[in-house]
């Protein structure tokens, strides 16, 4: 069909006026709102594209790892529920009635900042008790000031210049330095002497009670504790001071003689988080009375393992309560997480939280895997025993214990596969110099004391650089020396091998050649560790990578991912292809 030259398109009645609005508008010499809305950008697309080109690469970096930070703290907190749910928070910490001696009280800003500096404390939280450099101005029972005296402490350790004070005043308190600092006697001697006023304002009935609660992760830690409070509570019974009584309360133990103790009224308890949770939800035991908390080693009790225990124990506090967090290692991420249990809190920082202690040589070799069992036997001349041995996994603790029974070496062993009386009895003869040579899995790396170990021996290297920090911790206590002697090869991942690099370049420790060479990728990131404020990572504290490169978080949340997964026939996981 032929087309007429004259057609001329139809166009609707709708979009005739807005061509003649268009005209109007334009010979008054205005521009269209709706052209102009159609021309320009979004805001939205606008702040993209400001965002773009003003941040810089580690501008965006530390917004990036700001933003998981935010995610990962915001989805947990360390409230009970009852407290969430009624909406009850607490604005002011608790008071006490300890006051420190005038002069303490009379310093001047000056004054503390020098002590402070001499002793390389960092504090941070409002209206910070001053830091005292001797026990007997801090007030505490004669009986106790004689015992410390007795034991040969008679200088406080810097985490305790200013760590008991903050505690005695009865503030909230998070507090970390090198491992071997004395950081339990923080936390020991306050709930003493608050359980010996609370008995005296009023006694304990039976059934009645904790006044005090510290949470440990591992059994051996929660006796080495418990140890501890019963060599102080002996002289105040013969000094004439009302009896406490004290409770450990463990797994692998028999409970009756638990209950015993909780029918009588108990002042003090020692607990792990297992064992405390089952008492607590049998109600043989209850929190009503309960105003001091500690959890030891915090960074490793409100981690994956024991989060959803530490919130169920929350649960059972009837009142607001005094609560110290303490650890050697104590990344961003716990601070973060931890504060919503705290009140006020004051953090006493004694070196870089997760550093290494500066009192142990730190000796790294490349040892191939099939030539460390024999290479150990070596490695043990170092020194004079005890010496301490840790590995990865159980089935190595028992291959290195039954090689070095072999070779007549008098050695013990520690897992979490064996029995309780098989654990004490390891940690005590090597203790009591009965044997020479401990081996273990990390269960003994957690706050355990041996006084006289010289040399510690890493026979796998672990795969997070916090166990790392707590290992080599178990040499060089209580201001003396001694030796790490930790074999890597090919099967360490090389994010490990290089937090291992910083935290040695930290301790100015001689970095072995296959470490110096690794490609270290950590030197483009001091920007913004500086930038941020945050050196290496935030989330398990490792100089040699930033969280967006953390093997751990990377491993917890797999391992998260995989405990949501169900099955149709809600089994619990997926049970492969069948």
């Amino acid at each position: 069909m032929e087309l007429d030259d004259d057609y001329v398109e139809y166009v609707p009645v709708a979009k005739r006026r807005a061509i003649e609005k268009q005209k109007i508008l334009q010979r008054k010499g205005k521009v269209s709102q709706e052209a102009e809305k159609e021309s320009k950008p979004s805001l939205l697309v606008q702040s993209t594209q400001l965002k773009r080109d003003v941040l810089s690469a580690t501008d965006q970096i530390i917004q990036q790892e700001k933003e998981m930070m935010d995610h990962l703290s915001d989805k947990k907190t360390l409230i009970s529920v009852c407290e969430l749910s009624k909406g009850i928070t607490y604005t002011e910490p608790m008071l006490t009635n300890w006051e420190p001696p005038l002069h303490v009280t009379n310093m001047s800003r000056e004054q503390i900042d020098l002590i402070r500096k001499q002793l390389h404390i960092i504090v941070n939280g409002e209206d910070i008790p001053a830091p005292i450099k001797n026990f007997k101005d801090m007030m505490l029972p004669r009986p106790v000031f004689e015992t410390l005296k007795e034991k040969r402490i008679v200088k406080p350790t810097p985490i305790q210049v200013q760590g008991l004070p903050v505690v005695l005043s009865g503030r909230d308190m998070t507090g970390i330095a090198f491992t071997g600092s004395g950081k339990t006697l923080v936390f020991v001697l306050p709930l003493i002497r608050l359980a010996l006023m609370e008995e005296k304002r009023r006694p304990i009935g039976p059934g009645e009670g904790p006044i005090g609660l510290i949470i440990c992760p591992s059994r051996e830690l929660a006796r080495q504790t418990y140890e501890v409070i019963q060599q102080f509570l002996a002289p105040l019974v013969e000094a004439g001071h009302v009896s406490l009584r004290s409770l450990l309360c463990i797994g692998g133990v028999d409970m009756r003689s638990q209950m015993d103790v909780v029918k009588r009224g108990v002042h003090i308890v020692v607990a792990t988080p297992g064992r405390l949770k089952d008492l607590l939800a049998k109600k043989k035991m209850n929190l009503d009375s309960c105003r001091y908390l500690t959890l030891d080693e915090a960074d490793r009790l409100v981690d994956l393992d024991f989060e959803d225990d530490i919130r169920e124990v929350f649960d059972h506090f009837k009142s607001q309560r005094q609560t110290l967090l303490f650890s050697a290692t104590m990344p961003t991420k716990i601070q973060n997480f931890a504060k919503s249990a705290l009140v006020k809190p004051v953090v006493v920082n004694v070196g870089r939280a997760g550093a290494a202690n500066l009192d142990v040589i730190q000796e790294v070799e490349y040892v191939k895997q099939e030539a460390k069992i024999v290479y150990l036997l070596e490695c043990l001349q170092k020194t004079s025993p005890p010496i301490l041995i840790f590995c990865e996994n159980k089935a190595d603790v028992d291959d290195v214990h039954e090689y070095l029974l072999l070779k007549g070496v008098g050695a013990v062993a520690i897992h979490g596969g064996k029995d309780q009386e098989d654990r004490e009895y390891a940690i005590s003869s090597v203790k009591a110099g009965k044997k020479d040579v401990l081996v273990a899995t990390d269960v003994a790396s957690k706050g355990l004391d041996f006084p006289d170990v010289k040399h510690v021996i890493n026979y796998d290297m672990p795969g997070e650089i916090e166990n790392y920090v707590h290992r080599i911790g178990r040499t060089g206590r209580c201001g003396k020396t001694g030796i790490a002697t930790t074999f890597i090869n090919k099967n360490q991942s090389e994010t490990t091998l290089l937090d291992l690099k910083h935290l040695l370049q930290e301790a100015k420790q001689r970095i072995p050649p296959v470490l110096a060479e690794l490609n270290d990728t950590m030197e483009e990131a001091e920007s913004v560790a500086n930038a941020s404020g945050v050196k290496g990572c935030a989330y398990c504290g490792g100089l040699g990578h930033r969280i967006r490169e953390c093997p751990k978080l990377e491993k917890q949340m797999s391992v998260a991912i995989s405990n949501s997964r169900k099955d149709y026939f809600g089994s619990g996981g997926y049970k492969g292809e069948i």
